[in-house]
């Protein structure tokens, strides 16, 4: 299945998700978008999408809106808290669509997608709510991703249970286990591994002690809206 990915605002390709993707035996196109001009990032997904005609094109957030704006004919979309009030002159929905968000996105409001599917006259049923907040990348959501983009490919139902099962087994991983970044310490130089926790928010500070030197370390974690962290640490106090 080959899949056009388009990346949020001030995100980059290559995200978890379009990775989520491609682990799964998906050809993703992932191209780089304007994060200033809408329109020229309309023009780049068009002239990716006119390229490499894919089957479904993914949207996430701002992508989302991108998606709804390019001409993609009976492509199928499939739209992750999808911006369509903030950017764009496309307000209504093609109906080979589906639409993944969290009740609790903290920048898109869940009701914004609610208000998409009643203006374009299509089903609740095509708004799958999954995740806990807007990024979407715990495994839940990205399993749900994956399953809708098959659905709408093969042209099949997207009421299904077993999606239910899967999100409920995949929001309990999602709590435990977040994925793992590093961190070089400063004092000696050695590269730590730490856990991550995606539900402490996108912008993290905390100190932590160093496991080899026992030096602390104040630990600065950054998570895009595609859920890719980065990490870096700054001595507590300096050292001699």
């Amino acid at each position: 299945m080959k899949i056009l990915f388009l990346h949020g605002w001030r995100s980059v390709p290559g995200g978890v998700k379009p990775k989520y993707l491609s682990e799964h035996g998906c050809l993703v196109k992932n191209p780089k978008l304007d994060d200033e001009d809408f329109e020229a990032a309309v023009q780049i997904a068009q002239r990716d999408f006119d390229l490499h005609r894919p089957d479904c094109v993914v949207g996430s957030s701002r992508g989302g809106a991108i998606a709804m704006n390019i001409d993609s004919g009976d492509t199928p979309l499939v739209l992750l808290c999808p911006a369509w009030k903030n950017w764009g002159t496309v307000k209504k929905l093609k109906a080979k669509s589906a639409i993944l968000h969290s009740r609790q996105d903290e920048v898109i409001p869940f009701e914004d997608s609610e208000e998409l599917l009643v203006r374009s006259k299509l089903p609740l049923e095509l708004l799958i709510e999954v995740g806990y907040e807007h990024r979407l990348a715990d495994e839940s959501s990205l399993a749900a991703m994956l399953w809708s983009c098959e659905q709408l490919v093969a042209k099949l139902s997207l009421t299904d249970d077993s999606l239910e099962d899967q999100s409920k087994q995949g929001n309990h991983l999602g709590e435990t286990m977040q994925g793992e970044s590093s961190y070089i310490c400063d004092a000696c130089g050695e590269e730590i591994v730490i856990p991550l926790d995606l539900s402490e928010g996108s912008s993290q500070k905390y100190v932590e002690d160093c496991p080899v030197c026992c030096r602390a370390n104040i630990i600065h974690v950054s998570i895009d809206e595609d859920g890719d962290a980065q990490v870096w640490a700054e001595p507590e106090q300096d050292h001699d």
